[in-house]
């Protein structure tokens, strides 16, 4: 059984994750959406707000669980006995990030794998900031974002 893991903090997640999600389902035979704890990194939502919010947009997805995780990915991948980490790449500065965090987890175990995917073309824009930039202010986040998740994060949004 193939395991792939795709970790994130989704703050939220976006169409462009999504694509990742459903193009990585695709090459194995169980994905797990790993929400990070990062408790040094302010989120508008919380990890359970966000847990829930990709069980909602990938509810069509069978082989994808959704799962919260905190400390180190090498650790929590070895947990779940996954066979690689996905990473979507929007842009060259993604790449270089991702790059480093790659080898960095391949020092930590050399066991890990790490797969690059790209955004499709029509996702590489947007992001979760840019998306809570624009529902804040009030914008149409629905190109953005699956559209059985934007009331809740229109709500969020403007409530802050």
């Amino acid at each position: 059984m193939k395991i792939f893991v795709y970790p994130g903090s989704f703050d939220p997640v976006t169409n462009g994750h999504l694509d990742i999600i459903n193009r990585a389902a695709r090459l194995c035979d169980q994905l797990i959406v790993g929400v990070l704890v990062n408790i040094s990194k302010k989120t508008m939502f919380s990890v359970d707000e966000r847990v829930e919010l990709i069980k909602k947009a990938a509810c069509g997805i069978g082989n994808v669980q959704v799962e919260s995780f905190s400390g180190l990915l090498v650790d929590w991948v070895r947990i779940k006995n996954a066979d690689a980490i996905i990473k979507g790449l929007r842009a060259v500065q993604d790449f270089e990030y991702e790059l480093q965090m790659a080898d960095l987890n391949k020092i930590l175990d050399p066991q890990v794998e790490t797969l690059f995917m790209m955004s499709s073309a029509n996702y590489s824009c947007i992001s979760s900031s840019a998306v809570k930039e624009i529902a804040g202010m009030g914008g149409s986040i629905k190109e953005f974002v699956p559209e059985s998740i934007i009331n809740e994060i229109m709500l969020k949004c403007n409530s802050k």
